[in-house]
């Protein structure tokens, strides 16, 4: 009766894994950002194109994220295309990106996987705990899930390391702050692969 109970088990298991699996597959076929040179807020040097958007919307965020917007948590995601129209693959292991503000103040990426200790402020429809104020000792209250620890989050993030001749690649940067207009992503540390010479840094406005 064991083994019975085990195999149907793990044919449970199996069947959940690849219902998770096609629905992240499904999710990842609705989020397909275009080439650079279809976005207004781009900038190309020396045959290497890079484009910006900011994901400030409820609109915007949903095509990414699904039913999270980080944005409600003080976290601001400018999605990123780097198009390499060379003839020499890059290097991105070292890229860095900031958030240049209308106000000048410069704002460093946060990586994805520390976004989830960032919340700055609770959303309205999560209620704050009005239960009883004696402390239970060995466990607690049930913590709610951090919505910035959803998949999206980590997978959607940039993460390219090298980028061969003639290929694109995309993902978002995360900036502690609210869209100011006027801002700019500032986008340096891009190198030729086979001589570590380091691209000119460049300085994508942002719009409105």
């Amino acid at each position: 009766m064991s083994s019975v109970v085990n195999r149907l088990a793990v044919m449970a298991a199996v069947a959940l894994a690849c219902a998770q699996a096609g629905d992240k597959k499904k999710n990842d076929e609705r989020f397909s950002p275009g080439p650079a040179s279809s976005y207004q807020t781009k900038q190309t040097i020396e045959g290497v194109s890079v484009a910006a958007v900011p994901y400030n919307t409820e609109d915007l965020a949903q095509t990414a994220f699904g039913k999270v917007n980080p944005n409600k948590y003080g976290i601001l995601p400018v999605l990123v295309i780097i198009q390499n129209d060379t003839d020499k693959a890059l290097n991105l292991s070292s890229i860095q990106a900031k958030y240049e503000r209308g106000d000048d103040r410069q704002i460093d990426a946060t990586a994805a996987s520390d976004l989830q200790y960032t919340i700055q402020k609770r959303p309205k429809e999560v209620p704050i705990n009005v239960g009883s104020p004696i402390p239970r000792i060995g466990g607690g209250l049930k913590k709610n899930k951090n919505p910035l620890a959803e998949w999206e989050i980590e997978g959607r993030a940039f993460n390219a390391r090298m980028l061969p001749a003639h290929q694109a690649a995309n993902g978002f940067f995360y900036f502690e702050t609210e869209h100011i207009e006027g801002s700019r992503l500032v986008l340096s540390g891009m190198r030729e692969a086979a001589t570590g010479k380091e691209l000119f840094f460049f300085e994508v406005p942002l719009g409105k």
